[in-house]
């Protein structure tokens, strides 16, 4: 490990020790490795501030010792209300607006497509903000200052002490409980006395509605002539511990309290796009109500228990110097100057954080800035722009684990498929559905922001290519068959509405434009550009499979096939670049933030370095000549870019290019800027794909693993085809690959370690796969659904766990001794990592001088300790008393070997270690 102070540029990397018996993602991680730190308050400074939620409700928790603000968000208070913005006119006109783009009069075009195609109203709708909860306490000079986000708890605390009294706040955002819970503690009775008081730039009413409560009651805003008709309703209630509590005039007073618990709930109208005549205030009545009868050390634990078997599912360590002892704002200013690889896992894992917290079945999909927005009219309108950012948001949805946090998103597409169609109809004369390049709360699908950008046809199309990209990683037939509909009617409007190009014969959009970027001065709109046809190609392709699959629409398969035939193709331009139109323009802008004519090379699997070598080349080329500066969200995209490209250097370049005071907040948002969410989510995708592709019918282990992360582990990552998997290496070597199938087939495995020797084998039965080789570095074999497999190099100690596992955090900790079982094997009980209100533990089972095939481990808690989740055994709990029996695959022991399993608990109070551990054996 470095020595304090050696955290240059040069500095020597330490990953985390590993051993032979670790077991459910568990490493020697210190407890505060996966948390944002502070020695300041963020004052007035929302990018200071740090983000919670729950997926409906967000919330800002600024961390302020005398003067604190939490600002609050709810996912569906959006200004305005229903609405149809498409234009009646623009069928009537789309034969003249080709004929003007065919003959290259681009600026007549966009003129008339202004005219006629553009939405009324021709903007979109903005995401808002509910308003302010602030907390009052005495005037006082605080020391001993310290806020903290704890990404392995989702909880931001803040502590201080004033007047000789040390005062804790922790804030979080329940999702069982759908509340935001803010508790107030000290270590002197009676310590405690705030006011609290909501407020809002938007139209509201405050209120005392009972002795313990303060209301907002509220509508949204107007925008774009359309009248703001989402009503909410914020309800915050004290429930303390000694003290007084009373309300009146909308003033929450607590004197006196030794704690406090504060529940905020908020409840809106809108139901969905087409209806806002929800029970807004009987939502947020409701809620209150059932919280309120919940005991905080419950409602922590229960938050705990949801988010943790979320967010546990996927571990990263890359080792660490002493800079991560610096606070976060200060290991962001310096990064540049010292060498920091667990920033990249805390950045990593702060994206899959901020998924959770964003986006959650049955909510709103993750906006551009996620759910979090203190402004009525934000930048961009904080809404979903389709051309790069909603599809950016989502990349590390299934690579990271966190499938159901994509729901939301195809809950969208199916509202759309339905706004879309209305505009298919007017503006295009065509059947099936479309979406241009933005929409909102209310599935806005018409041209909008002017034909310079949003004459853009293919939003939608990228939308249902993630329905089959979805299905590939979990083979969810059912899903598949919901969501089929969406892909069919893509597919039909293109195949209604594309045109052959009378100088080349290809069948292409028009009009079109590829995204953002003028191909002539103000000229954007074109027919056919490359990110149009490589879209198609991917819709064509999925609706073909997925019909396939499904046993349906054999005649749309065939008429699907022969348009995808009649694409252009990617063609390599006069400077080696993929061209980005189909002529050979340069663009006006050379450096521009979009690289759209890649998406080819990613998010899709067009371009691969042995599929397709030339373009492969092209691709290296044009992002050369696109430079690697861009903003917040770009630099993230060319992380993912230069993983495909599998050079793992110039992808952590594009990384530490991302992590500067310019690009990346004081609270770790990506900055455009100013805030988008996308560069997050984009970054998280991209380190992802350093360690684990399979976009091209493979699983491709640490395919772009760069120099500076020598040493590391991850576990937990998920690839197409159905696969759990996790990797370890050392001295930039692979030493061990760990795959779990969840269905029966053959997986081809490429990796570095297999141009060595190895060892292969099926952890679940003990077998040894049939393997094939049809190259150098790849291997084949059968797959069992269920079953685990382990390559490693020979004399490998096991390193990574071989099922999801929650992410560790172990400290110093209580410990059982071994007692043994009738056959003489021994049970160890040790903790590893514990908070306030909950722990994580292992066990490890040794067997004694005779081998064994299975074994149960039984005990008693002393303290009203309950399981939430076990990992590498089957729980059974009865009160106090626990039993864990073997899995599968870790049953049989050999005289003198050892297995270990784990698990997450809740606990009020102390954590006494059980007495003593039975272990009976087969």
């Amino acid at each position: 490990m470095l020595a304090a102070g050696a955290v240059g540029i040069g500095a020597a990397v330490a990953p985390h020790d590993w051993s032979a018996t670790t077991g459910g993602g568990s490493s020697a991680l210190a407890a505060d490795e996966l948390v944002l730190r502070y020695d300041k308050e963020a004052g007035t400074d929302w990018l200071r501030a740090l983000p919670i939620g729950n997926g409906r409700l967000g919330a800002m928790v600024f961390g302020n010792a005398t003067n604190e603000l939490v600002q609050l968000n709810e996912d569906t208070v959006w200004a305005g209300g229903p609405y149809d913005s498409s234009n009646t006119r623009g069928a009537g006109s789309l034969a003249e607006i080709r004929r003007l783009v065919f003959a290259d009069q681009w600026g007549q075009a966009q003129d008339l497509i202004n005219q006629t195609m553009l939405g009324n109203p021709s903007g979109q709708l903005a995401y808002q903000t509910v308003g302010n909860l602030r907390l009052a306490f005495p005037a006082g000079t605080p020391s001993q200052y310290a806020r903290t986000l704890d990404l392995n708890t989702a909880i931001a605390t803040t502590t201080y002490v004033s007047g000789g009294v040390r005062f804790q706040r922790e804030v979080f955002a329940s999702a069982p409980d759908q509340v935001i819970v803010t508790r107030l503690t000290a270590d002197r009775a009676g310590a405690i006395t705030v006011t609290a008081t909501f407020d809002s730039p938007q139209r509201t009413t405050v209120s005392s509605p009972d002795a313990t409560t303060i209301a907002i009651d509220g509508i949204s805003g107007s925008m774009e002539g359309v009248t703001g008709s989402v009503r909410f309703l914020g309800l915050a209630q004290a429930v303390a511990s000694g003290g007084t509590v009373t309300s009146s005039g909308g003033t929450l007073r607590i004197s006196g309290a030794t704690s406090v618990t504060l529940l905020v709930s908020i409840g809106s109208s809108y139901v969905n796009y087409r209806t806002v005549n929800g029970d807004y205030q009987g939502i947020a009545r409701r809620h209150l109500t059932a919280a309120r009868g919940i005991a905080f050390e419950q409602l922590r634990s229960r938050h705990l228990a949801d988010y943790q078997a979320l967010f546990g599912r996927v571990t990263l360590d890359l080792g660490r110097t002493a800079a991560a002892d610096q606070t976060t704002d200060v290991r962001i200013a310096q990064h540049a100057n010292q060498n920091d690889p667990q920033f990249a896992a805390l950045l990593f894992q702060y994206g899959r954080y901020l998924l959770i917290s964003s986006s959650r079945p049955g909510t709103q999909p993750a906006n551009l800035q996620g759910i979090w927005n203190d402004q009525t009219a934000p930048q961009w309108d904080s809404k979903y722009t389709l051309n790069a950012n909603l599809p950016m948001n989502y990349w590390p949805a299934d690579t990271t684990n966190l499938g159901e946090c994509f729901l939301p998103v195809f809950d969208m597409i199916k509202d759309l498929t339905v706004t879309g169609a209305r505009t298919a109809q007017v503006q295009y004369g065509a059947g099936g559905w479309v979406t241009h390049h933005n929409t909102d709360a209310w599935r806005g699908t018409s041209v909008v922001d002017g034909a310079l950008w949003g004459m853009w046809q293919t939003g939608g199309a990228w939308l249902a290519t993630m329905i089959w990209d979805h299905y590939r990683f979990t083979g969810d037939l059912e899903f598949l068959r919901a969501n089929y509909p969406a892909i069919r009617g893509s597919a039909q409007f293109f195949l209604d509405t594309l045109v052959a190009d009378p100088a080349r014969g290809y069948l292409v959009t028009n009009p079109s434009n590829s995204p953002e970027l003028p191909h002539h001065t103000d000229a954007s709109v074109c027919a056919g550009p490359t990110m149009d046809n490589q879209i198609l190609r991917d819709l064509f392709d999925a609706c073909d499979r997925a019909g396939a699959a499904l046993g349906t629409d054999a005649d749309l398969r065939t008429r699907v096939r022969t348009a995808r035939d009649r694409l252009a193709p990617m063609r390599v331009g006069s400077r080696g670049n993929i061209q980005e139109w189909l002529a050979d323009w340069v663009e006006t802008e050379r450096t521009h933030r979009h690289v759209s004519h890649l998406y080819g090379l990613h998010p899709s699997n067009q371009i691969t370095k042995r599929g397709t070598p030339t373009l492969y080349d092209a691709a290296r080329r044009t992002l050369e000549l696109r430079g690697d500066d861009g903003t917040g969200w770009s630099l993230a995209w060319k992380i993912n870019f230069w993983a495909r490209l599998e050079d793992g250097t110039r992808a952590h370049k594009l990384f530490r290019d991302l992590v500067r005071t310019d690009r990346l907040a004081p609270n770790m948002f990506d900055l455009h800027p100013p805030f988008q969410i996308d560069g997050n989510f984009g970054a998280t995708s991209g380190i992802a794909e350093m360690l684990l592709q399979s976009h091209n019918a493979e699983l491709h282990l640490l395919p772009a693993l760069p120099p500076a992360w020598p040493a590391g582990r991850v576990t937990g990552l998920r690839g197409r085809g159905g696969y759990t998997v996790s990797a370890a290496w050392s001295a930039g070597q692979a030493d061990e690959y760990v795959v779990r199938a969840d269905r029966d087939g053959t997986v081809q495995l490429r990796g570095l370690l297999f141009t060595t020797e190895h060892t292969l084998a099926d952890l679940t039965d003990g077998s040894t796969p049939a393997v094939t080789r049809p190259e150098t570095g790849v291997v084949q074999f059968a797959v069992r659904s269920g079953h685990t497999y382990r390559a490693a190099r020979p004399g490998a100690s096991p390193t990574v766990s071989p099922t999801v596992s929650p992410s560790p955090s172990p400290t110093t900790s209580p410990s059982t001794t071994p007692t043994p079982g009738p056959s003489g094997a021994t049970a160890t009980y040790a903790v590893t990592s514990s908070w306030n209100g909950g722990f994580q533990a292992e066990v490890t089972v040794t067997a004694g001088s005779a081998p064994i095939t299975g074994w149960t481990v039984a005990w008693s808690f002393a303290n009203g300790q309950v399981i939430s989740q076990v990992w590498n055994g089957t729980l059974t709990q009865n009160g106090p008393d626990v039993a864990v029996t073997n899995a599968a695959y870790n049953g049989a022991l050999p005289a003198g070997g050892s297995t270990t399993f784990g698990f997450l608990a809740t606990v009020t109070g102390a954590n006494t270690a059980p007495a003593a551990l039975t272990c009976t054996t087969r």
